[in-house]
């Protein structure tokens, strides 16, 4: 069946690998990607795709309404997977406006274009929101997250993503519109936007700079290879029960102070460096402030109904992961500019 599939947030790390994905698995679809490029969205991210007959861009801000509605009169949308969003906690702590507007009034303003547009038809259609775990708050030592977990964000990012999630439950309940909804924890890989802490601590190992990391480094996360979570968003989308949704884990936790060791690891190997060299750049800074102590998802859900499972293990992918950036170095060099820099030095300042 021909869909003409709006992906926002296309441009950025984990919408491109998605925007990638179906437009070399669906050739029958038209893939439209809307992003409004800010600091983290870069079509370097898809120029192997973006001759492609069956790809489409239009640069829209999900705050711009009128513009959503002309996006899908024109590309004739039958659905849509949401992962446009505000998303990194420190941010959302220096400016929790930006993330209430971008991540809450940006998704209603799709919704309210989805509801009109697909008015009285809502079966034909789907709207898959992307989430974070984020949303469920933190965990002790013991447990995990599941899909029955009561909400308890406690960041003004995972604050605006719970109630995004919210009105998509809402909008599904009042209206009838058709939607899934996948909460995943913490995603790594290529093209990764050099804020979060792999890709961040990668640059900095290649240009020797101290390795930031918060209060005593036993925060602990699930981390998933981006690939995975695409085909994971691939599987939900096409086959998820309507109305549901789905923990997306990669059942790989780790506490940031031991990912940073094995990164060290690793790059002392590719870049023939002495074994420990790079982990006496590791340096602890100030704790941030609500930092949750441990995200674990049970994804067994998702696996049981619908046969998803990571496709490699944590060191695979850090391997994957750490051989893109060293290969792809101009791309680095590009992201890691302007007002990049004014940002980190904001952040990680002693």
């Amino acid at each position: 069946m021909s869909k003409s599939i709006l992906i926002t947030g296309g441009a950025g790390f984990i919408g491109s690998h998605v925007v990638r994905l179906f437009v070399t698995k669906y050739p029958q679809y038209t893939i439209v990607n809307l992003d409004a490029l800010t600091y983290a969205g870069n079509l370097e991210n898809l120029r192997d795709v973006e001759k492609a007959p069956n790809y489409r861009f239009e640069k829209v801000n999900i705050l711009d309404a009128d513009a959503i509605e002309q996006v899908f009169e024109k590309h004739g949308i039958t659905d849509v997977i949401h992962l446009a969003a505000e998303s990194h906690v420190d941010r959302s702590i220096h400016s929790p406006l930006d993330f209430v507007y971008t991540n809450i009034i940006g998704t209603v303003n799709l919704l309210n274009t989805a509801k009109n547009r697909w008015k009285g038809n809502y079966g034909h259609h789907r709207f898959h929101h992307v989430s974070t775990d984020e949303v469920f708050g933190s965990l002790g030592a013991e447990g995990f997250f599941t899909e029955t977990t009561p909400y308890a964000p406690n960041s003004p990012y995972s604050a605006s993503k719970a109630g995004s999630d919210h009105f998509v439950r809402a909008y599904g309940e009042t209206y009838g519109l058709g939607y899934v909804l996948t909460n995943c924890s913490n995603n790594y890989g290529p093209n990764h936007f050099p804020e979060k802490l792999i890709p961040l601590f990668i640059n900095n190992i290649i240009e020797r700079k101290p390795l930031p990391v918060y209060g005593d480094g036993k925060y602990t996360r699930d981390w998933l290879f981006v690939i995975d979570h695409a085909t994971a968003i691939d599987t939900v989308f096409h086959n998820g029960k309507n109305h549901d949704s789905y923990n997306v884990g990669g059942f790989n936790e780790w506490q940031n102070i031991d990912l940073v060791k094995l990164l060290c690891s690793i790059m002392d190997k590719k870049l023939n460096r002495a074994e420990g060299e790079s982990a006496q750049l590791i340096t602890y800074v100030k704790d941030r402030p609500g930092h949750d102590l441990r995200y674990a998802i049970d994804a067994s859900k998702i696996n049981m109904e619908l046969g998803w499972s990571p496709s490699v293990t944590f060191e695979q992918g850090l391997e994957i992961t750490i051989d893109w950036f060293l290969n792809n170095s101009e791309w680095l060099a590009n992201v890691t500019s302007g007002n990049y820099q004014q940002y980190y030095q904001k952040q990680y300042a002693q």
